[in-house]
């Protein structure tokens, strides 16, 4: 199985990665011209061949066009909360496919952490990178800028809004995918210590439907996924 990289710039016949990624494969696995690659180079897959190689450039020249799985169409909007239980969210989530991450400021997010996520966010991207190469993805999610949760939810375009709720106990996940119609999936999950009443009023006013994991008491991140685990299969 031939590696494969997401490139940084590219044409329509030709790709280029740079920074850290021509770093790794000049000098890591000492890249020469005329090497085989699959390279991904605006969303879509290709074999390609590298045609220069530089300290701070690997070219490629792109041939045929390789078939390739699709994003899920899952926007993930996950609160805030200790920072590397939330890299680990945001890494799992890329290698189980979801299309888009928006990092939530919610009430119960530690204000210590509110304020250090704007400068996060770069950090979130990489890894999402990584992982998107890691799990062989031909794209990586889209990480927006962390947003309050009121913005968040004014903003979603969504037509099926799912809310993990601690509250909950009668409408399992599931069931709500089962009855839900086709076309991008909205899921929000909470911070350390659960959305507040007042949240939870918030996502009703904004046609959120409120379902359940079970009845055990899950970490958030594990929370997240086992929800786009299983919400994955209404995409099959």
């Amino acid at each position: 199985m031939r590696r494969r990289f997401i490139a940084d710039t590219w044409t329509d016949t030709t790709a280029a990665l740079t920074g850290d990624q021509a770093v790794h494969l000049a000098r890591v696995l000492r890249a020469e011209p005329g090497q085989i690659y699959d390279i991904v180079a605006n969303g879509f897959l290709h074999r390609a061949e590298i045609a220069r190689v530089s300290p701070d450039e690997v070219l490629f020249t792109l041939h045929e066009e390789l078939e390739a799985n699709a994003a899920l169409p899952l926007h993930l909007l996950l609160a805030i909360f200790k920072f590397d239980h939330f890299e680990w969210a945001v890494e799992k989530a890329t290698e189980l496919g979801v299309g888009s991450i928006t990092p939530v400021l919610a009430r119960r997010t530690e204000k210590h952490l509110a304020q250090a996520a704007a400068k996060r966010v770069e950090r979130w991207r990489r890894i999402a990178l990584e992982a998107a190469k890691q799990s062989r993805r031909t794209d990586i999610p889209a990480i927006a800028d962390p947003i309050p949760l009121k913005l968040a939810l004014e903003q979603e375009p969504a037509a099926t809004r799912i809310l993990l709720s601690e509250t909950e106990q009668e409408v399992p996940l599931s069931a709500a995918l089962q009855s839900s119609s086709a076309g991008e999936l909205a899921l929000a999950i909470g911070p350390e210590g659960g959305w507040t009443p007042e949240e939870m009023a918030l996502f009703t006013t904004h046609a959120w439907q409120h379902v359940t994991l079970g009845p055990r008491i899950l970490r958030a991140e594990t929370a997240a996924i086992a929800a786009i685990a299983i919400s994955s299969t209404h995409f099959l």
